[in-house]
């Protein structure tokens, strides 16, 4: 048996890419499921379980959410390898009220390839939430079709015990749409997250980020690109990476605006701290910008824990373990608190707060 295809390190794109760690997952020999009773958030609506990319219907309540075998076409190194599979799909207009979607994917060893497609109609509104959990290769391929005025909301957790969890989102937004999407990489997994979203149409909204906590050898990486192609479009990309021990995390954002988009305004905040000196945080932020009425900015920095907050928390008498966790935790809501639901922004903090725990 030949293992995964896999791009090489010497493209730019993928020089931090930890392929060695997903070669190696994808080899581990597949062991018991966990169980996603402890993942499901006291929200409505579909509730549905893969376990090594494989529908489980017996643990699942899929409401408006297909299952299909989906052939998407896509030229992504690694999306490629999960089109054509049975996956998963959202298909709403704005007639139909649809209630959140929880999707919990089980991990057992080896690799497992999933697409998922969600395409919504005109003023359509919904809402996902998806969690990894369990060890092995995990990969995914999302593409996503926004028409005029769709909102979509997503936030993603990634908790794997170990293994490697590849991420392809590829969005299209169109006319006054918006794409809201939040992901926390709080497990002891690599990763890699890869998205290139296209704001079509006029007024087109994406808000795209989240934090990477990584600790002993661990290393997780973003490569985001956000590519404005209509007037008046809005872009947002802000991610947040706590590394520890001999860790790394790597944040790559790109905004592209093309020569007809006036009036684009796009942001990047990539920021980096730093617990240990062993540990690194890779940086960079891209701008291309061929239109010449735009508000594009961006800012890019890496440091340990400020000083004089620690000495200020410590003088009033707070242990440094708890004010180092105390700076910490703000550092990382920094981009959590961007996730609108109540409910899930709790899940993710709380996510977040056992992180911390065990690495400071």
């Amino acid at each position: 048996m030949t293992g995964p295809v896999l791009p090489s390190p010497r493209d730019e794109a993928w020089r931090w890419a930890d392929l060695a760690t997903l070669s190696a997952a994808a080899a581990t020999v597949r062991g018991p499921a966990q169980v996603a009773d402890a993942h499901w958030l006291d929200i409505p609506g579909a509730r549905i379980v893969f376990i090594d990319g494989v529908y489980q219907p017996q643990a699942s309540d899929p409401q408006h959410v297909v299952l299909s075998s989906l052939t998407l076409d896509t030229a992504h190194a690694l999306g490629v390898q999960a089109s054509g599979a049975t996956g998963w799909s959202i298909d709403l207009s704005a007639s139909e009220i649809a209630s959140p979607v929880q999707i919990v994917h089980i991990a057992t060893g080896a690799e497992n390839h999933l697409p998922a497609q969600i395409a919504l109609d005109e003023d359509a509104v919904a809402q996902v939430v998806e969690t990894h959990i369990g060890t092995g290769w995990t990969n995914r391929l999302t593409q996503i079709d926004l028409e005029r005025g769709a909102r979509l909301m997503r936030a993603v957790r990634l908790m794997q015990d170990g293994g490697f969890v590849s991420i392809r989102d590829e969005a299209v937004v169109g006319e006054a749409a918006s794409l809201v999407t939040q992901y926390l990489g709080a497990g002891a997994m690599g990763t890699r997250i890869d998205a290139t979203l296209t704001l079509d149409g006029d007024g087109a909204f994406v808000d795209y980020g989240g934090a990477l906590l990584t600790r002993a050898e661990q290393r997780q990486e973003c490569a985001v690109t956000v590519r404005h192609q209509a007037l008046n479009g809005s872009s947002r990309q802000t991610w947040r990476a706590v590394a520890a021990g001999r860790s790394q995390a790597s944040l790559a954002a790109r905004v592209e605006v093309a020569r007809g988009a006036q009036k684009t305004d796009g942001e990047q905040s990539l920021r980096g701290l730093l617990l240990d000196r062993t540990a690194t945080v890779n940086l960079k932020p891209e701008l291309e910008i061929f239109a010449d009425d735009v508000k594009c900015a961006h800012g890019a920095t890496v440091g340990e824990l400020d000083r004089r907050a620690l000495f200020y928390l410590r003088s009033r008498g707070l242990p440094e373990a708890r004010a180092r966790a105390l700076l910490t935790r703000a550092f990382v809501a920094d981009a959590l608190d961007r996730i609108g639901d109540n409910t899930v922004r709790d899940a993710f903090s709380a996510d977040a707060e056992r992180w911390l725990d065990v690495a400071l």
